[in-house]
């Protein structure tokens, strides 16, 4: 079982205390997603997990846990947001020269095939035009040359409760978005291509076939190849994407709903930052649970059981 840590919130920056005790205990609980009265244990043992996927926009927090993780026989794989973008748009993340920092870190300690970066994602609005992802992207790829050999990308997901998200924090910063059409995104990941191959990456695309262009890969986030690799052993998981035109395969998300405080306006997992930051300030690391079966809140309605927010119909 491949165990992912987590793409609905953020383990390594905000809840690594937490991870490690659950490591350390041999297993966490979470709540049913299908059955919010139920919970399911979630084996952390070594000889039931192929691997962890850690998922973050700020690893130095976890860095020193990694390797009493490496060290009790885990392979893991890191998958590494890193935008840049401006404080209307992700409020709360650290500084992305200190998170290059790490990243590289990471790469020269445990190699570049266990880092992925992510420049994902991709907002265009009046603060983040066009123009602003080719100069950022050209200037984080340089800086991470060599230290990971693909870059994942996605544009903004138009689900419900991001709608709303983008819509007011748009009139509460001042700036203004837009959902350029089809062929402009392709235009976009075109160029990125380029950028990313004189870099010595692959660029790849998460979830979005419809912007696939010509040097672009489809996107496998939780990627058995990558692992097996890392690992020097057979992992045995079917491909089993968490929503269409996912290319992942099989795993056991151990996050929970908004939970989150870095406070990025496009995440499919949080509500309302009040609720992640309450959420936050009463997380006990001591706990089975990230976050506990009697705190959990109903505000989830859109949630779907595979861990995704619903798209309104």
């Amino acid at each position: 079982m491949i165990i992912s840590a987590s793409y609905k919130t953020d383990i390594p920056t905000f809840y690594g205390e937490w991870f490690m005790n659950r490591l350390r205990a041999g297993y966490c609980k979470m709540v049913n997603a299908w059955n919010r009265n139920q919970t399911i244990r979630v084996s952390l043992d070594p000889k039931d997990v192929d691997g962890f996927i850690f998922w973050t926009k700020n690893i130095g927090p976890f860095a020193d846990h990694l390797s009493e993780i490496a060290d009790r026989g885990y392979p893991f794989v890191i998958q590494h947001t890193i935008n840049s973008y401006p404080r209307s748009l992700e409020s709360s993340v650290v500084d992305a020269n200190r998170t290059v920092e790490h990243f590289r870190s990471l790469a020269e300690k445990y190699g570049p095939r266990t880092c992925v970066w992510r420049y994902d994602t991709i907002v265009i609005s009046t603060v983040t035009p066009v123009e602003f992802h080719l100069e950022n992207f050209a200037s984080l790829a340089s800086q991470l040359a060599g230290t990971t050999d693909e870059v994942v990308i996605s544009f903004v997901h138009l689900y419900k409760k991001t709608l709303a998200n983008m819509n007011r924090s748009s009139r509460e910063a001042g700036f203004e978005w837009e959902d350029p059409p089809a062929e402009s995104k392709r235009e976009l990941a075109a160029k990125l291509v380029e950028v990313a191959n004189a870099n010595g990456m692959k660029l790849s695309i998460c979830g979005q076939r419809d912007f696939l262009v010509p040097g672009a890969e489809d996107a496998r986030c939780i990627d058995v190849a990558r692992l097996e690799e890392i690992s020097g052993k057979q992992i045995l998981a079917k491909q089993q994407g968490s929503r269409k035109e996912c290319g992942c395969f099989a795993s056991r998300d151990i996050g929970d709903y908004d939970t989150c405080p870095h406070g990025c306006v496009y995440c499919y997992a949080v509500l309302r930052r009040e609720l992640a930051q309450r959420r936050y300030r009463e997380h006990d690391p001591m706990s089975e649970f990230l976050f506990p079966q009697n705190n959990q809140s109903t505000d989830a309605e859109d949630v779907d059981p595979q861990g995704r927010l619903f798209e309104d119909d």
